[in-house]
């Protein structure tokens, strides 16, 4: 609810301070007197059209703030967290207007914009007057307003769950639809893609293996080459074995005839025979040992070839043909089961729409169901409004091609306001005085479904007096046993019922030629006073006393 009202000059206001309690408040006092000014800038702090015309004369800002004492779980302070605001405590809404036009706005002290600002402004208030535009009078809200009224919001988010469902099924069908299309066109290749792709049988990092392979194999090529010809210049037909061995037996022969001579020859050569010997082994070993194929040379080049050749064609790494081979694998196989697929996802989505169906046109029954309930309860809250000729209309119209998330129906208020004459959109048929009083019936009933903790009134009893204003005055009694209610007011009927009375008027600045607005919070005695002063006018009689005590007394039975 609404705890406290501070402004700063703004127009006639110089300084002002009210602090409101739960219940009925009413605010009185002569025309002209401040009270458009006082919900001007109250307005203002809930997000309102700023206007540099609004500051005080001769001043260079104004400033109104708004303290709120509301719920923990209130919706105000999840639109207030969304902003990354502190929720701790009341929610302070401050508005500073620049006499240039600029305005800066403030919750809990923290700058915001002003989007934010009215968001949460509309959380917490709802202002109905004559020629307001908001709230109930704003057709966008009555869809939820009646689901509010029947208890069917879990059968409305029902009904959401469902249209994402069905969302969800018409993208993933449309999706499907086009990849095979797209593989369609391309049928043909994407097959023999595959085909070739298949028998090349790639694997990722083969090329860098290869590579890495054929670099070794091509340096052991070069040393078994070097190996072959010490071996064949050792042991092959350039070898000096044999010379050497016919050599030594030849010196065996003679070695009887000069032993001493051709004994250390002999010796010599025997040992360079058995060194050849050695050499030729070593060889051989490290020519096993390199174990160059150069038919393995061929076959891993042509490998490397084939490989590079394919990733050539098809513009893509080496090794990324492999996962190319699996994208057009799944390409085909998407051709090949597109027709059961898409069965499948048009049964899919055959499925989700039924459901949706299903749950919006029981939704749409709960909702004529509760039209017609809400139209009963606004009805009968109509004679003592002196509205007892017109008809208050719950207009649904139901579209089962919509798939609204909110359901297949658009709901309107509706009204008759004489026999005779057309139904039509309330906003467009009712006259101000008759909209205001359509309003109060509708708050009335709906008072526990949902409203905003503040409501106020503006001059909704203008232009009606006697038992309509006394019918005014109990109805936003009664609404303001479960709300906190403000009212606008020149009815005495309606003042009389109010838990607190303030009075507004506009008093002189000692000092000064000016005026300014101040509002006061009547006691009993001032308030009867007042009271008497609108039902006398401008001379108040005893008779206006009394029938003002006895307006107190009946509003306090």
């Amino acid at each position: 609810m609404l705890v406290q009202l501070a402004i700063r000059d703004i127009v006639l206001i110089d300084k002002l301070e009210l602090n409101f309690r739960d219940g009925l408040s009413v605010l009185t006092g002569e025309t002209g007197a401040g009270k458009s000014i006082l919900l001007d800038a109250f307005t203002l702090a809930l997000g309102g059209r700023g206007d540099g015309r609004l500051v005080r004369h001769g001043e260079a800002q104004g400033q109104v703030t708004a303290v709120f004492d509301i719920a923990p779980d209130h919706p105000a302070r999840a639109v207030a967290a969304a902003a990354d605001l502190d929720t701790e405590g009341d929610l302070v809404l401050r508005r500073v207007q620049v006499a240039d036009g600029r305005t800066r706005a403030f919750v809990n002290d923290q700058p915001v914009g002003v989007q934010v600002l009215r968001a949460i402004g509309a959380a917490l208030v709802e202002i109905h007057g004559q020629h307001d535009d908001r709230a109930l009078a704003d057709p966008t809200t009555h869809r939820a307003i009646l689901d509010a009224f029947g208890n069917l919001q879990a059968a409305q988010a029902g009904v959401a769950e469902a249209a994402r469902r069905v969302r969800q099924a018409r993208s993933a069908l449309a999706e499907h639809r086009a990849r095979v299309e797209a593989a369609r066109k391309e049928a043909d290749f994407l097959r023999h893609a595959v085909e070739e792709l298949g028998s090349l049988d790639p694997k990722s990092g083969e090329e860098a293996d290869l590579a890495e392979r054929r670099t070794g194999m091509q340096q052991g090529e070069k040393v078994a080459r070097d190996l072959n010809e010490a071996l064949d210049a050792v042991g092959g037909q350039g070898s000096p074995a044999a010379h050497l061995s016919s050599a030594l037996r030849k010196l065996e022969r003679r070695a009887a005839q000069a032993p001493g001579l051709v004994d250390p020859c002999v010796a010599a050569l025997d040992a360079a025979l058995v060194a050849l010997d050695e050499a030729r082994n070593t060889l051989e070993d490290a020519l096993q040992a390199a174990e160059f194929d150069p038919r393995e040379l061929e076959r891993v080049e042509e490998r490397l070839f084939s490989l590079r050749a394919a990733a050539r064609k098809y513009d893509v790494a080496a090794d990324d043909l492999a996962a190319l081979r699996e994208r057009y694998a799944a390409d085909v196989a998407a051709i090949d089961a597109g027709e059961e697929t898409l069965a499948r996802l048009e049964s899919d989505l055959a499925a989700a729409e039924d459901a949706y169906l299903a749950k919006a046109r029981a939704l749409s029954q709960g909702r004529r169901k509760a039209a017609l309930k809400l139209d009963k309860a606004v009805q009968a809250e109509l004679p003592p409004l002196k509205l007892e000729r017109a008809r208050f209309i719950t207009e649904t119209a139901t579209d089962e091609d919509s798939r609204d998330p909110a359901g297949l129906d658009r709901v309107e208020f509706w009204a008759q306001t004489n026999p005779g004459t057309r139904p039509g959109p309330m906003m467009k048929v009712a006259s101000g005085g008759e909209l205001s009083r359509f309003m109060l019936a509708l708050k009335v009933v709906l008072a526990d479904k949902g409203s905003a903790p503040t409501l106020i009134f503006d001059e909704i009893d203008t232009g009606v007096g006697g038992a309509v204003a006394d019918a005014i005055g109990a109805r936003l009694a009664r609404l303001a046993e479960r709300v906190q209610v403000v009212a606008v007011t020149h009815a005495p009927q309606v003042a009389a019922r109010a838990a607190t009375h303030f009075l507004i008027a506009k008093e002189a600045v000692k000092g000064s030629d000016r005026v300014a607005t101040r509002v006061n919070l009547l006691a009993a005695a001032p308030r009867r006073e007042e009271i008497a002063r609108m039902l006398a006018g401008a001379t108040v009689t005893e008779e206006a006393r009394a029938a003002a005590a006895r307006l107190l007394q009946a509003a306090e039975a």
